[in-house]
């Protein structure tokens, strides 16, 4: 029976993933967690799940099981702390490597972020100069695998923007963070309406992220064939790209609130809405803000390894996260 091991496995795309395999596959699941409690999409007492319960920074405590592990999906990731960030997304990743059987190991899915690659899928050279310590030590970590032993036993994923649970909480998958913002941003509508942005973005859906990785998974692994790569194949994650105008006037619809004529959003306007809003601003947000455009080329929906997307547009999206669609008319009662 085919071992898998999923690192961060109570998180959004952990779950999604975990999910997958079970419905889809035979596999044994190791799944990698620090809280059981928070497993909340499957359950800890299937007999194909054994949880692995620590911190990824302890793995040494996990030697055994990674020895006989036949594939490897690593969802876990860590921010906000610079140290943690470092030992979690650097020091962990290559520990964990050198403690996997290069003799049973048929593939490695290391999820890292599309933020740090370039339209082309190469690497971003302001990644490693004034990323945030998410974004840098993502970075160093991709430079390292790439030169790696075992990197063409690696496929690196980039997941866009990802969407994943319910605003309401009562789906059974952990909400992402951009679903959890769904809320919040709704209520900047009435000023959004007004603006228009020339900028653009892919997202995706985390069940669509597990329909990539589980036909990864379950399939026999294979060289990399994507051009202008080396050995580690890079996938980014995502739909097909969508302008901002286009996605805050989906919001506006899913909403009910009207659209009205754009004022664009010139470098000093952008400048004083910064200085008038609570916003924080960093070297890495003035760096998107000039960039704009994070589009990618190929961009790769699970359409392209012959399976069907969740969802494709932002509607399906929206009706997915259970946020209220007020733009809806409402059906008369009959007498």
């Amino acid at each position: 029976m085919t071992r898998i091991l999923v690192t961060g496995a109570s998180g959004c795309v952990g779950q999604y993933v975990s999910r997958w395999l079970l419905e889809h596959s035979e596999a044994e699941l190791l799944l990698w967690l620090r809280d059981p409690s928070k497993l909340t999409a499957v359950a800890a007492d299937h007999p194909r799940i054994r949880l692995l319960v620590g911190d990824l920074r302890e793995t040494d405590r996990f030697a055994a099981e990674l020895s006989t592990v036949n594939r490897v999906i690593h969802t876990a990731t860590a921010w906000g702390d610079p140290e943690r960030a470092e030992q979690v997304n650097v020091v962990a990743v290559k520990r964990m490597l050198q403690l996997l059987d290069p003799t049973v190991l048929e593939q490695v899915i290391y999820f890292s972020t599309a933020s740090i690659l370039d339209r082309h899928l190469r690497p971003l050279p302001e990644a490693l100069a004034y990323g945030t310590e998410y974004i840098q030590t993502k970075a160093r970590c991709l430079q390292d695998l790439e030169e790696h032993p075992l990197a063409s036993r690696i496929i690196a994923v980039f997941p866009t923007l990802v969407f994943g649970g319910r605003v309401d909480g009562t789906s059974p998958f952990p909400t992402s963070y951009l679903t959890e913002g769904l809320a919040e941003a709704s209520r900047w509508l009435w000023l959004a309406r007004w603006l228009r942005a020339d900028a653009s973005f892919h997202f995706i859906h985390a069940e669509d992220i597990a329909r990539i990785c589980g036909q990864f998974a379950t399939r026999a692994h294979e060289a990399n064939r994507e051009p202008g790569q080396g050995a580690l194949r890079r996938i980014v994650m995502g739909q097909r790209a969508i302008s901002v105008d286009d996605a805050v006037a989906t919001m506006c619809r899913w909403r009910g609130v009207g659209r009205t004529p754009g004022i664009p959003l010139w470098p000093w306007l952008i400048e004083a809405l910064i200085r008038v809003l609570p916003i924080e601003v960093n070297a890495w947000d003035r760096f998107s803000i000039r960039q704009r455009h994070f589009i990618h080329d190929p961009v790769s929906a699970p359409e392209r390894f012959g399976r069907t997307s969740h969802a494709v547009t932002l509607e399906t999206v929206l009706s997915d996260s259970g946020l209220p669609n007020r733009g809806k008319p409402r059906a008369t009662r009959k007498v």
